[in-house]
């Protein structure tokens, strides 16, 4: 008979995979998966299954898809799966009757070093802020987003070329080895469990939408670079330009590099040669490297340029 912990894996994109990898991996007894719905996606509206959901199938585990996580069916099915302990990673907010349902608890790994970042894009939120210094966070779920008390935590640094997508993949390796060595803590009866600290001003990781991800060129040119990379290689850091036959198209910018020379001109003027293309910012110049302009395909910026007539007359549109 296996003497391990029947366990249940909450989790949705493909962060989540690598941890349920590791477990399956390592031996571990996981008795069955929680995750998203199937959902329509791009333009053929095809149906999309989750990235846990289909490793899961792949390795034959029961997988369960609720639409509400507080339904008696769904309850029932999850007690029938008989869990001891529960792990969620990138999933959603549990309601008490799920997160408190095994007798060892369901813990939470997040990439972060919490207090700091909690809510749903912390990896994002850490490079836009210009962080130094990240990490991986688990800890028993509690009634609130993110708050409850901490087994363990593991910093990693964040380099200067640094993007969201690396910085997603080492937290993500790193993230799999410490919900391991959780796991075996919590089977020895070892964890011992820290607060939170009080924090009254929490750096926080509100969830992407397109009004959050728009450039604001009146900031520091080190700012915006830092906004960039902190939203690539998705969803990708926006403006508007006005091309030179009138039309509106978003541009978004995946990679730059940046100067700080003191320019008078106003943020958001662009300066653009045959292999160049500048835009003003408050103290100086991002410089475009991958772009993509609204309907086409992601390119470096001379591909672009290439592309584009009268190029001194593309500029920035500064409605909102």
């Amino acid at each position: 008979m296996n003497n391990k912990p029947r366990i249940v894996f909450m989790g949705t994109p493909e962060f989540a995979v690598a941890h349920l990898k590791k477990l399956i991996d390592n031996n571990y007894h996981v008795v069955g998966v929680v995750t998203a719905v199937d959902k329509p996606a791009g333009r053929g509206k095809k149906i999309k299954e989750s990235a846990v959901k289909k490793y899961a199938t792949s390795i034959g585990l029961p997988v369960l898809q609720p639409k509400n996580l507080k339904s008696e069916d769904f309850l029932q099915q999850l007690k029938n799966l008989q869990p001891d302990l529960q792990i969620v990673v990138a999933f959603r907010m549990l309601p008490k009757s799920v997160w408190s349902l095994p007798p060892m608890g369901t813990f939470n790994l997040h990439a972060s070093l919490l207090p700091d970042y909690r809510g749903a894009a912390p990896i994002h939120w850490t490079i836009i802020n210009g962080e130094k210094e990240t990490g991986v966070t688990t800890f028993f779920i509690d009634e609130k987003i993110d708050t409850g008390a901490i087994i363990l935590q593991e910093k990693v640094p964040v380099f200067s070329d640094d993007n969201a997508g690396n910085l997603h993949d080492r937290l993500m390796e790193k993230g799999s080895e410490l919900v391991l060595k959780t796991v075996d803590l919590i089977v020895k009866g070892k964890v011992v469990t820290t607060p939170q600290p009080n924090v009254d001003l929490p750096k926080k990781a509100p969830k992407l939408k397109p009004e959050n991800t728009r450039i604001n060129w009146s900031q520091p040119a080190e700012k915006i670079h830092n906004f960039i990379r902190g939203l690539s290689p998705h969803p990708g850091a926006w403006t508007e330009l006005i091309l030179n036959d009138g039309q509106v198209r978003k541009f978004f910018i995946y990679q730059s590099h940046f100067d700080t020379n003191k320019t008078e001109a106003k943020p958001g003027t662009i300066y653009a040669e045959k292999k160049i293309m500048k835009i003003a910012a408050a103290d100086g110049h991002i410089y475009p490297e991958i772009v993509k302009l609204q309907g086409k395909k992601q390119m470096n910026i001379v591909s672009f340029l290439n592309g584009i007539k009268n190029k001194n007359k593309i500029k920035i549109s500064t409605d909102t």
